[in-house]
């Protein structure tokens, strides 16, 4: 991860602490279990795999656009659906598996979409790039998923969640 990436979620991270007025934790189920290396990054590659599929998928469908752009969680379902399961701590009596969280690949995840965000804004600060909407299209949907993988990873309640949005929105 970039420097950039980095600041880019510790900004984002410390942002919704000062909303919230707490620390917000990172999840601790799991968080000890190493996974091999092979796992790690098998599992990270089906979640990028997700995040392409279901950006090309908006581009071709154009589903889920309304008058103020795209939202986060109608444009990548699958991606927020599977990092729910990484991040799953505990599951039903009748499981036949015990809930094997992995906050390590949801970490690795919020790395790469966070030097998305970046490649995105170097792009559009390029003089003359083409398809300029279709890159700040992409930016803000990146940009909104960066968030949800943190509400999801640190597991903000719904009231939580809303009074950020509410705060960022009037920022």
């Amino acid at each position: 991860m970039t420097g950039r990436a980095k600041t880019l979620l510790t900004g984002r991270r410390e942002q919704m602490e000062r909303i919230l007025d707490r620390k917000l934790e990172p999840p601790t189920a799991g968080a000890g279990q190493p996974i091999p290396a092979e796992t790690r990054e098998y599992l990270l590659s089906e979640a990028q795999d997700l995040y392409w599929n279901e950006l090309e998928w908006e581009y071709l469908t154009d589903e889920e656009a309304l008058e103020q752009g795209p939202i986060a969680e109608l444009t990548f379902p699958g991606l927020l659906a599977y990092v729910r399961g990484l991040l799953l701590s505990k599951v039903m009596p009748d499981s036949l598996s015990p809930a094997n969280p992995r906050p390590q690949v949801v970490s690795d995840l919020m790395d790469f979409l966070a030097g998305r965000v970046i490649e995105l804004e170097d792009g559009l600060a390029e003089p003359g790039v083409p398809e300029v909407e279709r890159l700040r299209a992409e930016l803000d949907m990146t940009d909104g998923v960066v968030d949800r993988v943190l509400f999801l990873y640190h597991a903000l309640a719904a009231a939580d969640v809303e009074k950020v949005e509410a705060a960022q929105a009037s920022a």
